[in-house]
């Protein structure tokens, strides 16, 4: 008997972590539906990709809009009636002081990287409980973990993708289908040079915070795919990525009201080394 090939759903596909994704499963023969906000790195991403390893189909959706992602879900369960993988993997980053912040932009950011992993978990819920081997993935942060001076909003939503994810992880407990809270640290991604700003975050280019991001950036989307994929497939609830990650969440464990200073004076340096 031909043992039914996996299917996973990953947003945010068009590059990055969640490019590196949908490489990774496709080696792995898995079937893919993917999405990004962009039509052009969307296309790239499939390009990338082995049809004859497994089946790829794409959409181009805003995770910030709950009726895209719910149309969406509910055009992947006519065709399947079980998802393996759902990676809530989507996100943006908007840099501001909280008082010159914009609260247009601080919404912008909480609807895609917050509301659009709980909008998108809600959808594809039926579709990874009816597999008995469902896995749900969200992807947090290190800032899911540490607050960081002018990441109020980013902070926000990575630390509420925890609190949603580990409250799903205790409601599931006795399930088969297992949810994995993921933290990466500094990857090597588009997602300062994309990022909105304000306040005195907006005297920086767009290039000199990817160049300034890069430098304490050192894992790669493909490494980062690998250990995502490592901690999935092993049923780890949490899974961290990079030195950096483990670092403060060791550093939030033995100083967790004073870790401020240590990670003020880390921003300093590298302020100083750019």
């Amino acid at each position: 008997m031909t043992q039914k090939a996996e299917t996973a759903v990953i947003t945010g596909a068009g590059d990055g972590i969640g490019r590196a994704l949908a490489l990774n499963l496709n080696e792995r023969g898995v079937n893919l539906y993917i999405c990004d906000i962009s039509a052009e790195r969307l296309a790239e991403t499939e390009q990338m990709l082995d049809l004859e390893k497994g089946s790829v189909a794409t959409a181009v959706i805003d995770c910030g809009n709950r009726d895209a992602i719910e149309a969406w879900a509910e055009s992947i369960a006519r065709e399947v009636t079980t998802i393996e993988f759902l990676f809530n993997n989507a996100g943006v980053a908007y840099a501001s002081e909280f008082r010159s912040a914009s609260l247009d932009n601080f919404e912008w950011l909480m609807n895609i990287n917050y509301w659009g992993v709980v909008w998108s978990t809600k959808a594809f819920l039926p579709l990874l409980e009816a597999s008995p081997n469902g896995h749900l993935i969200n992807i947090s942060s290190i800032f899911g973990m540490v607050g960081i001076a002018t990441q109020s909003a980013y902070n926000s939503a990575k630390f509420a993708v925890r609190g949603f994810t580990e409250s799903l992880q205790a409601e599931y407990l006795n399930s088969s289908l297992k949810v994995t809270c993921v933290h990466p640290g500094g990857i090597s991604t588009n997602i300062a040079f994309r990022a909105r700003t304000d306040g005195e975050s907006a005297d920086t280019s767009a290039e000199e915070r990817d160049a300034s991001f890069r430098q304490v950036a050192r894992t790669s989307p493909t490494k980062a795919a690998e250990v995502i994929m490592k901690g999935t497939l092993a049923g780890r609830r949490r899974v961290f990525i990079g030195w950096d990650a483990w670092f403060m969440q060791i550093l939030t464990k033995f100083l967790p009201t004073s870790y401020h200073r240590v990670t003020a004076r880390m921003a300093s340096r590298n302020d100083e080394s750019s």
